[in-house]
């Protein structure tokens, strides 16, 4: 029997729906954002970027409740949607001036760092039409109980936009719950944007009250730490170097926390420079856990967004399998690969997942 209850595809319009804020990325390449003459764009975001790999890798058909200011920006963000296959019947378009007082959309200005650079990620969120979603503006009973949705994703990041956004989540939650929609949340612990609205004390006092009604909880070592207040006596959680035993003791805390929670999972990154990292994952479910192939000295081009696609593969593993031992090698394998290109989002296919993860090597292909 698989750990999550999940309803069948016929009954519903939508496999995934994510809920959250979508920016544009600027990118200065091997540059900096300091000195940088032109940026390519991409569009990216925590929640977005599941429902686009779900929908381009795994060819499953996902949507986004969102909002974006109606002007040029917002119309660009909206064709790298599209061209994500991502349905945006639930995207708002709220109008606005020329100057941005009211509403606007939001910016990204993402260096993606090279050996002992770091990756920096520099957004400018302020006043924009996601922040600014209400409670009731939208219909979660028709959207969940007359449409249909399998699986809800939503995360710490939109939660943090505003105090109204997070009242949102209570109540998309809610409703999915009310007509079997599976709910997965990811922690997504960003220092910048609680620093204002109460730092890292608020940041437990909303987490904690979405916890309690999560079925996936996903997150790494800082996100238990800062959003929980879960720790491992003698682990420092923001050196990303969490043991593995550690980890599973800190996520023996979250369920007994929070009996809710149906799976927990993680990515496990040791940073030994920004362009080579240890990778692996684990997954616990059912009382047991069940952990990744572990890439050591994993080389990366981009590792923005290797979270989310660890997350979108975690989830179609359990869509197609029911087994978390089978989940958690899809959301490595696809998180290590969305990292070797640029972008937020993955370019990966479901035949390069599946390669990778019965063992597949980077010899050419022919």
């Amino acid at each position: 029997m698989s750990t999550l209850d999940i309803k069948s595809a016929d009954s519903c319009a939508f496999d995934l729906l994510a809920l959250g804020e979508v920016m544009l990325r600027l990118d200065p390449g091997e540059g900096r954002v300091r000195t940088a003459r032109r940026f390519e764009a991409w569009e990216g975001g925590g929640e977005y970027n599941v429902a686009r790999g779900l929908r381009r890798c795994f060819g499953l058909r996902t949507a986004l409740a969102s909002a974006l200011a109606d002007n040029e920006i917002g119309r660009l963000i909206e064709d790298f949607i599209l061209q994500g296959g991502v349905n945006m019947d639930l995207v708002r378009w709220e109008s606005c001036d020329s100057i941005g007082r009211k509403v606007r959309n939001g910016l990204n200005f993402t260096e993606r760092g090279f050996g002992v650079r770091g990756a920096v990620g520099v957004p400018d969120r302020g006043h924009t039409a996601a922040s600014q979603i209400q409670p009731g503006d939208f219909d979660w009973d028709h959207i969940f109980g007359q449409q249909g949705v399998r699986w809800l994703h939503t995360g710490g990041i939109f939660a943090a936009l505003s105090a109204s956004t997070a009242d949102v989540v209570s109540e998309a939650i809610e409703a999915a719950h009310k007509h079997g929609t599976v709910v997965s949340y990811d922690l997504n612990y960003r220092p910048s944007l609680w620093e204002d609205i109460g730092g890292q004390a608020k940041a437990r006092e909303v987490n904690r009250r979405i916890a309690s009604h999560v079925d996936v909880m996903i997150g790494n070592e800082e996100d238990f730490t800062a959003c929980l207040g879960l720790e491992v006596e003698g682990v420092d959680a923001s050196l990303e170097e969490l043991p593995v035993d550690g980890f599973k003791r800190m996520i023996e805390q979250a369920v007994t926390q929070y009996p809710n929670l149906k799976v927990v999972a993680t990515t496990l990154r040791r940073v030994r420079s920004a362009t080579v990292n240890d990778w692996g994952a684990i997954c616990w479910a059912d009382g047991t856990f069940y952990e990744a192939t572990h890439r050591a000295n994993l080389e990366i081009l981009d590792r923005v967004g290797g979270g989310d696609s660890f997350a979108s593969g975690l989830v179609y593993g359990f869509m197609t399998a029911g087994d978390a031992a089978i989940a958690v090698e899809y959301g490595a394998a696809h998180g290590a690969l969305a990292m070797t290109t640029p972008g937020d989002t993955s370019m990966s296919t479901l035949a390069e997942v599946e390669s990778l993860v019965r063992g597949g090597g980077a010899r050419v292909a022919r």
